[in-house]
């Protein structure tokens, strides 16, 4: 499983969100009481909060932004 981070784009995969498909950006980093990691993502139009990493993809071009 992936781990992302504060300010990292990212592509929601989650088909009964309005923002599936679209890329955003990690606003937000929580721990669950069972060590897993949850999400809140920020879109144009909106955010989407409590997303767990597997309904997440890196957006294409990150990783060239880490290189820096």
């Amino acid at each position: 499983m992936t781990e992302f981070e504060k300010d990292d784009s990212v592509v929601l995969h989650d088909e009964h969100s309005e923002f599936d498909g679209e890329t955003g950006t990690v606003t937000q980093v929580m721990e669950t009481m069972f060590g897993d990691a949850t999400y809140t993502i920020s879109f144009e139009e909106g955010q989407e909060q409590g997303v767990p990493a597997d309904a997440l993809e890196a957006a294409d071009g990150d990783a060239d932004d880490d290189e820096e």
